[in-house]
Formats: C-alpha cells, structure tokens, sequence
C-alpha cells in the first residue's frame, strides 16, 4: 500500500521539477539584474527554499493523517498544491515574461495563500500550521527583494 507521506512527497515533487524550465537566455536575463547591496545571503535561498517546502509537505501529511479523505482534508490539500504551484510558478513565470513586476506579485499571492492555509490548517493542527511559519516569514523577504531589484531595473519592471 501506498503511504500518504510518498503521495505528498512525489506530488511536491513533480510540482518542484516544473521549475526546470528556465532556458538559458532566462537565466542570463536574470544574472545581469542589479540587486540590491543588502542581499548577501543569494547562494542560501535554495535550502532555504527547500527546507520551506520540507515544513510544507510535513504539514500536509499531518494534516492528511489527522482526517484522511474527508471533503474538507481535500480542500485543504488543494490550498497546500496551489500555494506550492504559486511559489514554484515565481522563477520559470517571472524568467519567461522578463518582469519582476509578476515576481512581485507572486510572492505576495504566496503570502496570502499561506495565511489562508495556515487559518484553515490550525482546526486540524497547530504543529501542521506551525510548519507553514517558516514560509510565512521568508516569502515576504523573497517579495521584497523582488520590489527592490524594480527601482534598481526599470527596464525589466
């Protein structure tokens, strides 16, 4: 039988490798961008980012095991898939349309969707909504960096 934390896990996943499809002229967009002087901690956002999704998957699974099938179990599900496919959106979107603008706005989105998920997850768990915090706390730093690197690149607004 398949366990509910393999399902989780290989559908955070699959969802992850979307993000693979950046092309190299995307990347070199995105290298070329002025950033601001502050962010010095650039080579640590993939395991920051990773951790996050960690905590996410983690709590999904808790919430899953709590209540296993139920309508409302899935909604929540389909919150915790649609924030991931948000957050994994960020790259390949913002990389695809050269605007950090739309970087901007999926990070806020993020945000809000995780507030809402954690609403909806602390009937089921406070450990499950307290392993959505990190996320709620480093998105907006991602965002905001974003908003900067604007004012230092109109031209890619």
């Amino acid at each position: 039988m398949i366990k509910s934390w393999m399902v989780i896990g290989g559908v955070a996943f699959l969802v992850a490798l979307a993000a693979n499809v950046i092309t190299p002229s995307d990347r070199q967009w995105f290298k070329r961008l002025q950033r601001p002087r502050w962010l010095t901690f650039e080579g640590a956002i993939p395991v920051i980012w990773t951790v996050i999704f960690i905590c996410g998957a983690w709590s999904a699974y808790i919430v899953w095991e709590k209540d296993p099938g139920s309508t409302s179990t899935w909604l929540i599900m389909g919150l915790y898939l649609l924030l991931e496919i948000v957050t994994i959106a960020y790259t390949p979107v913002m990389f695809k349309l050269r605007s950090l603008k739309v970087g901007t706005i999926l990070g806020g989105t993020g945000f809000i969707i995780c507030a809402l998920l954690i609403l909806a997850v602390l009937g089921f768990s406070g450990w499950a909504a307290l392993l959505l915090v990190p996320y709620l706390l480093w998105s907006p730093i991602g965002t905001y960096t974003t908003w900067q690197m604007i004012a230092l690149n109109p031209q890619d607004a």
